[in-house]
């Protein structure tokens, strides 16, 4: 996936953001050490490595100046370590701001968007949120840093699979992962608080949209042309009537599925 960027932030910007971070991640003004919401996470059964740190502090920077304000998913980016959910060969490039492939012609999404899509949802520690698309996992395993309410869907079977397979490997017990049409959502577990699609339909899919609860938030790309796609938060509104606001223009694959499923 690709998405148009704002520019590349100046050095006193980057520098100003991660003063900011500094404060908002555990640290008082006086350099005391206060809990962070990492030790919060650990200590619930989200999976923790030093490795690569100094290479994840420096996406939280890059994403920081380039707009992305919500702490909470600046600590997310930070604490899942993205080389868990690429290719070997591919480790080196985890932690550059780009979309990397991951096979069956899918691509892990680049972590500015990402970080858009996650923000825009305004979770809180107990929103239910449904993902559909998991392909690497990556997303998901970001979302769970928030909230431990986390369903995601991929249609694909082999790398529903793998994502599973990381799960597990990695010790991410809250995310629950199935294969299945995200066209359909996942109506038997009610209602969500937010949604997040990592395909592109050409409108917004109606059972996704009957699942959000009131007042719910959806991240969705939107246009079956990647070239001219755009990544909508849509809002349900208390009379249940749909509102959309573009955020950016964005390239995703198209959404597959949905054949057997009144869209």
């Amino acid at each position: 996936m690709v998405a148009t960027l704002p520019p590349d932030p100046d050095a006193a910007l980057r520098a100003e953001w991660l003063a900011f971070l500094a404060t908002a991640m555990g640290r008082s003004s006086a350099g005391r050490e206060v809990p962070s919401p990492s030790d919060a996470a650990a200590a619930s059964g989200r999976p923790r490595t030093a490795e690569r740190n100094a290479e994840r502090s420096r996406l939280v920077g890059v994403l920081a100046g380039r707009g992305i304000r919500d702490p909470r998913v600046l600590q997310a980016v930070r604490d899942v370590p993205r080389h868990w959910f690429v290719p070997t060969w591919l480790q080196d490039d985890a932690y550059l701001d780009d979309a990397l492939p991951i096979g069956q012609r899918q691509a892990i999404s680049q972590p500015y968007i990402v970080a858009l899509m996650t923000e825009a949802l305004e979770l809180q520690p107990d929103s239910r949120v449904l993902e559909i698309g998991t392909g690497s996992g990556y997303q998901a395993a970001v979302l769970s840093e928030i909230t431990s309410n986390v369903w995601t869907i991929e249609i694909v079977p082999d790398l529903a699979a793998s994502a599973q397979e990381t799960f597990e490997q990695h010790g991410y017990r809250t995310i629950r992962c199935r294969t299945g049409d995200g066209w359909a959502g996942w109506p038997e577990e009610g209602s969500f608080d937010a949604v997040i699609v990592t395909a592109a339909p050409d409108h917004v899919p109606k059972r996704l949209f009957e699942q959000l609860r009131v007042g719910g938030r959806m991240s969705i790309p939107i246009g079956p042309d990647p070239s001219s796609q755009r990544l909508l938060l849509v809002r349900k509104r208390e009379d249940g009537a749909m509102e959309s606001e573009p955020l950016a223009p964005v390239r995703f694959v198209p959404m597959t599925g949905g054949e057997a499923i009144q869209r």
